[in-house]
């Protein structure tokens, strides 16, 4: 088996352990990954989790509501494993970017789940457009505590 082989097949073994971990593990550790301070223990997302809990109206939902597709559970948790996983090794290698930025998928996640909150307002507007683009202090950025260097 060459290297790459022996590196795909690790992956995956390394996968489904922690995917059996989470299913079956410690009790409610699976509900437990959908509470922000679950979030906020990588110190990297100190600065969302303050501008969070001090946003208004949107303090009540969790990270997940927002950041995970909500159609159905199976790709929830599909998308918790693959987002969680890329969040880990990005954290653990090193390369945390200086500025988390919302990815393609995250933005269309994002704009579906506004969508799928406030269904009968958006009717009335441009769907096309972004809803953070006019409600910028929806955003992370635009509340809560301001970052200091």
């Amino acid at each position: 088996m060459d290297t790459t082989k022996k590196v795909v097949v690790s992956f995956v073994i390394v996968v489904a352990i922690v995917l059996l971990f989470f299913l079956f593990g410690p009790p409610r550790l699976l509900a437990r990954s959908d509470e922000p301070d679950f979030c906020v223990r990588c110190h990297v997302m100190e600065s969302q989790y303050e501008s969070w809990i001090h946003s208004g109206a949107h303090r009540r939902n969790k990270c997940v509501d927002c950041h995970l597709p909500n159609e159905d559970q199976a790709s929830r948790y599909i998308w918790k494993a693959i987002d969680g996983l890329k969040d880990v090794v990005v954290f653990y290698s090193g390369r945390v970017p200086e500025h988390i930025r919302l990815t393609s998928h995250g933005g269309k996640v994002l704009q579906s789940n506004c969508v799928r909150c406030h269904e009968t307002t958006v009717m009335l507007v441009d769907t096309e457009r972004r809803c953070w683009d006019c409600h910028r202090r929806v955003t992370h950025k635009g509340t809560g505590a301001i970052e200091t260097f």
